[in-house]
């Protein structure tokens, strides 16, 4: 005896589901497990390692398909690589309470580990443990959210905790070379985005060694390279401006 399966049915085993509502209708992707956060962290690049199919579901466990005129009137396109991708960075990743409970605490670990990383003690420059980050996070009700990227959120934790304690972002360590004709002005510009000047050598060129806060270094890049049209250039030396040892309470 046969059984008959209707075409517009898919199934699949193993999946997570990212789910998101749009024009009053609901769609689903079929994802592989542990990709979905690998995808929106950035660390996971290629497409095809996180979707299990470039299908958009009404229902992945009843595997029934969406409706081409449906996508085309939620989403302004019939594109369905588009659409997964959509559905991917806004979607909400279907677990069980369990799965999600383990993921939200190895994210608050992951959050606690880049702000450790990143910052320091501003007054005795030296690193605070990824344990005492995390203890302060808890002091401030830090929620951890499923759908930003622990970078992101890192960040937000940074502005949240300079209001309690000492922190600040380490600084970079850079070499500037620019050209002798604009030096002058050219330091003038830069003078407010360099917190340390370490050394200045005036030659044919001038060369400086500073740190700078690395929220500054686009701005200071950008300057040198229209500012010389290239001749200038800039290096970073190094990501921290830390002595040995981690902060303690």
């Amino acid at each position: 005896m046969s059984i008959f399966t209707p075409t517009n049915q898919i199934r699949l085993t193993n999946v997570a589901v990212v789910r998101m509502k749009k024009g009053g209708k609901r769609f689903e992707i079929a994802c592989y497990k542990n990709k979905v956060m690998s995808w929106r962290s950035g660390a996971e690049k290629d497409l095809d390692e996180v979707l299990q199919t470039h299908t958009v579901f009404v229902n992945v466990s009843k595997g029934q398909v969406a409706k081409k005129d449906d996508l085309t009137k939620a989403f302004g396109t019939d594109d369905l690589t588009e659409i997964c991708k959509q559905i991917l960075a806004k979607g909400e990743l279907q677990v069980s309470d369990r799965e999600r409970q383990t993921q939200l605490e190895t994210m608050f670990r992951d959050i606690a580990t880049i702000v450790a990383e990143k910052c320091v003690n501003p007054e005795t420059k030296r690193p605070y443990t990824v344990s005492l980050i995390e203890r302060a996070m808890k002091d401030i009700h830090y929620s951890v959210k499923a759908s930003k990227s622990t970078k992101q959120q890192a960040l937000e934790v940074i502005r949240q905790l300079k209001e309690t304690m000492e922190i600040q972002r380490a600084h970079m360590r850079l070499r500037l070379v620019l050209p002798a004709k604009e030096a002058k002005r050219l330091k003038e510009k830069l003078k407010p985005l360099l917190q340390v000047v370490e050394s200045e050598d005036f030659d044919e060129e001038l060369e400086m060694v500073c740190l700078v806060d690395p929220g500054c270094f686009r701005e200071i890049d950008e300057l040198i390279r229209c500012e010389t049209k290239g001749r200038g250039s800039l290096e970073v030396l190094s990501l921290k401006d830390v002595e040995e040892g981690d902060e303690k309470l």
